[in-house]
């Protein structure tokens, strides 16, 4: 079987306290796939936009985030309007989509001001980690623990701490 891959790309770098639980999460992974993180560059936000200057803004770090994407994967995106799982459900839509995509995954987290239409139109799904908005910092951390749950739950693992 071909080592399994997963790129998260965040806009903006996953920083301080996030980070020890990130790298914790990372080497977690280990035994199950490779895990790399991406950043790209977010746009900077005055203190006040126009729905325009919104959009624009999302457009921006969108096609960013699919550039980074590009050629490494099916893409998932993480949108509070996407599909919601329970851990189990989660992780046998991973053993879905693994076997749609031969091995490599791509899961993208938005700026502060969520993803462009393209973004969203590109993923193959939506996914939601809470109807919460979170920074991408801590939803790239959610991320990759329940990743770590999903594996524990496929190789029949406890998984309950």
């Amino acid at each position: 079987m071909p080592v399994r891959r997963i790129l998260v790309v965040t806009v903006g770098p996953v920083r301080s306290f996030y980070r020890e639980g990130v790298d914790e999460y990372r080497r977690r992974l280990v035994p199950y796939c490779s895990v790399q993180l991406a950043s790209v560059k977010p746009e900077p936000l005055p203190a006040r936009l126009t729905e325009a200057e919104v959009q624009t803004v999302r457009e921006r770090e969108g096609e960013r985030l699919l550039a980074a994407a590009a050629g490494h994967g099916l893409l998932l995106a993480l949108d509070r309007s996407g599909r919601s799982f329970s851990s189990e459900a989660f992780a046998h839509a991973l053993e879905q989509w693994w076997a749609a995509a031969g091995a490599r995954l791509v899961f993208v987290v938005g700026g502060t001001l969520g993803l462009s239409q393209a973004v969203q139109q590109e993923a193959a799904q939506l996914l939601s980690l809470s109807s919460l908005t979170f920074p991408h910092e801590l939803a790239a951390l959610v991320l990759l623990e329940q990743l770590y749950r999903a594996f524990r739950i496929l190789r029949g693992e406890p998984y309950h701490y």
